[in-house]
């Protein structure tokens, strides 16, 4: 939520808050308030895409700093989006916010722009390090208040809303946890911190009633009364802060809050300070008693702030046979299945399942890109299509089923039938679908990616004749356009095999794998000979090597192998594998420094902004079909700036080998990721485009253009290995010119 101008006016006024050594103590962390100030607080790179292993090992270090206190976290994430819309305005003025600050960091300048993949790491390491997680169904702020009112223990967070609630244990802002530098020796060992509670700002106003406060924080505007009320209340507000300041009011958010908490200290308790604004809006507050037009808004919002225990994530974190997720949900508009739910309330099911579930909307995180290319976004676009169509195929059905019972009986399906299902049979080979904008162009029209070639079949499922039929059921995605913030309406398309929501945790894992391989056009057979935690990752470089706009370059491709084996090394994969302190500073050497802002290269950072756009996206299909392949090590997977430093030193003629100082290891790893990434291409190539390379033209392969090709018998495996998927490059993008 968040009360305008609380913070600044709680945190300037010290006398608020009490200096503590804490320890030996529970402490309920609100995970999405941490992620973003440790990451964004601590010099972490965001200008080329980010530094995950970095904030891996800074997250690692906090969570051994809390263990070294004998403190006890308990993280607490938000999930899905408001179902009743509240937030929806405000979540789209953060959006558009952070599509300009993107914009600005991508030009060199200040900006504050989380990386994508952040959230996936957070969960990732937490679960690693074995610190209990819960997901809520959507924002967490009054479910961490009561779990922290039931256990009367401290929250960590950074949300004014905690200045409101009336909590035992207090509120510890995450600016005033000094956890970087743990004091005492053990086993008495503490984190200096300042600790908030209700009772000292009360004091502070002469003993005012502490069930004064929520009515202050509706008044002073939160993100649930702002936008309905904002015009009566400001008006009211002029002439009840200018009294009890004396005149004048002041200015800024800061004196707004001092002149409504001193208004409203004068009062004994809310109901005579409501009855008060009741008798002051006359017909805007109206009714008896107000309770009714504006007064009736400001009770409601108050009740944001009404703890009622026991508190349901209590029962979750402790344990034990009897708990159960589905109590979560309960409110919700569209409970999930109970599989799903278990795995929502882990951290294991991204909070865009739940916002396509329950209120098909989808808001794609902005990224530093290159802001006059079309969203990276667009790049994944079949894999978000692919995941909408399993969630909501229940209802795809339904809406198929009326659309054939209002069907004119001289519509003549059977006549279109064997020529569909052969047009169909022949799209799902070569992965081409085009034509899909709907019948005279309908609705779609002029949303670029909803031309988008998915790399997966049409289904049986679809209609009589494997014929898609459009169900009319669409998915707002929220995205950006230039440089604003734009909704598109998006098709579900489900994949060829038929998978039910309900039962789909029943299904095979070879059911599911296919369905996964299916979506990324790549063969099993393709990544079999790499490491299982491995795949995922290559199947998405497949993906994106054919999706992206433009295409990626070969030495764009080879750092991004390069820094997948990076991160192989430090994670000391292998037994025995230890990183010699020469090939460490190679490649420390090779990174950029995340605070040198100057000389990014848009080209590179929109191609890798891409790629990230298709794991996230990938990471949450693998998810919903319950991991049929193992979650790679986000962490390690991508290090934007040493993949840009990569590029630079490729460019510059440096070669794969050389980066890697010969290390047999290493060097193999490379090549079996050079060697799968190129078969992936070449099924792609040979099943999308085989009559034309069957025609004899053989386009690019007699030119002659030296192009880097190495003749010489001496030439090392992984450079002909490059040179013929240089080749391969080189053949698909004049097939595209054409």
């Amino acid at each position: 939520m968040g009360v305008h101008g609380l913070t600044s006016y709680v945190e300037g006024n010290r006398g608020f808050f009490q200096e503590v050594k804490f320890r030996d103590s529970r402490l309920v962390i609100d995970g999405s308030s941490l992620f973003f100030k440790l990451y964004l607080n601590n010099g972490l790179d965001q200008a080329h895409g980010g530094d995950y292993d970095t904030f891996a090992a800074l997250l690692s270090t906090f969570i051994s700093a809390l263990e070294a206190c004998n403190v006890q976290p308990f993280v607490v994430l938000d999930g899905g989006m408001d179902p009743s819309d509240k937030k929806l305005s405000t979540l789209r003025q953060r959006m558009q916010s952070k599509i300009r600050e993107a914009e600005s960091l991508s030009r060199g300048q200040h900006g504050s722009v989380l990386p994508l993949l952040t959230r996936h790491v957070f969960i990732q390491v937490l679960s690693q390090r074995g610190v209990p997680l819960v997901q809520c169904p959507a924002e967490a702020d009054w479910e961490i208040a009561c779990l922290a009112n039931q256990w009367a223990c401290p929250v960590l967070t950074n949300d004014s809303d905690f200045y409101i609630f009336d909590l035992p244990g207090g509120y510890i802002p995450f600016q005033f946890f000094q956890w970087a530098n743990v004091g005492g020796s053990s086993p008495n060992r503490y984190i200096s911190a300042r600790r908030y509670t209700v009772s000292g700002l009360c004091r502070h106003f002469g003993g005012m009633n502490r069930e004064l406060l929520p009515l202050c924080a509706v008044l002073a505007g939160n993100d649930y009364t702002t936008e309905h009320t904002s015009k009566h209340i400001n008006t009211l507000l002029s002439q009840l802060t200018a009294g009890a300041m004396g005149g004048g009011g002041g200015g800024g958010s800061q004196s707004r809050v001092r002149g409504i908490l001193l208004w409203l200290s004068s009062f004994n308790g809310p109901e005579e300070a409501l009855e008060v604004l009741g008798r002051l809006t006359g017909g805007v507050g109206g009714g008896r008693g107000g309770r009714t037009g504006l007064c009736a808004v400001l009770r409601s919002g108050m009740q944001e702030y009404h703890l009622t225990p026991p508190s349901r994530l209590s029962t979750w974190f402790s344990g034990g046979s009897s708990r159960s997720p589905q109590g979560l949900w309960d409110s919700t508009l569209c409970p999930p299945p109970e599989w799903l739910c278990w795995a929502a309330v882990s951290g294991a099911m991204a909070p865009l399942v739940l916002d396509v579930l329950g209120l098909k909307r989808v808001l794609l995180i902005p990224q530093v890109e290159n802001s006059r290319q079309p969203s990276s976004h667009c790049c994944a676009t079949a894999i978000r299509q692919a995941l909408y169509g399993i969630l909501l195929a229940n209802q795809e059905a339904g809406n198929i089923r009326e659309g054939q019972m209002g069907r004119e009986e001289g519509h003549n399906v059977q006549g279109q039938g064997a020529q569909g299902t052969q047009g169909a049979r022949g799209m799902a080979r070569g992965g081409v679908q085009r034509g899909r904008r709907g019948r005279g162009g309908g609705q779609d029209q002029g949303v670029r990616w909803l031309d988008a070639e998915p790399c997966f079949g049409l289904g049986e499922n679809n209609g009589p004749g494997g014929v898609e039929r459009d169900t009319g059921l669409r998915v707002e995605e929220y995205d950006r356009h230039d440089l604003n913030l734009r909704k598109n309406q998006v098709e579900p398309r489900a994949p060829r095999t038929l998978l039910t929501l309900d039962t789909l945790c029943q299904a095979p894992v070879s059911v599911r794998l296919g369905v996964l391989y299916d979506v990324l056009g790549v063969k099993e057979s393709s990544l079999a000979p790499l490491h299982p935690h491995l795949r995922l990752a290559l199947g998405v470089t497949g993906f994106w090597r054919r999706e992206a706009r433009p295409l990626p370059t070969l030495p764009q491709i080879q750092a991004l192998l390069l820094g997948i084996v990076y991160g192989e090394m430090t994670r000391n994969t292998q037994p025995g594998l230890k990183q010699k302190a020469t090939e460490r500073n190679i490649w420390v050497k090779i990174r950029l420094r995340p605070g040198n802002r100057r000389g990014v290269d848009l080209g590179v950072t929109h191609a890798f902004s891409q790629w990230q756009a298709c794991l996230w996206s990938v990471l949450s299909l693998n998810q919903l079909l319950c991991m049929p392949l193992p979650e790679p090590d986000t962490a390690w997977l991508f290090s934007g700036t040493l993949v840009h430093g990569l590029v630079g030193r490729l460019r510059g003629g440096c070669s794969p080998e050389s980066v890697l100082a010969a290390d047999l290891f290493s060097l193999q790893l490379y090549r079996s990721l050079l060697a799968a990434l190129e078969s992936c291409t070449l099924n792609r190539l040979n099943s999308s485009s085989g009559m034309k390379r069957s025609g004899g033209r053989g386009r690019g392969r007699g030119k002659g253009r030296g192009g880097g090709r190495a003749r010489g018998e001496k030439a090392p495996v992984s450079q002909e290995i490059n040179n013929r998927f240089a080749l391969l490059m080189a053949e698909e993008e004049e097939e595209d010119e054409e």
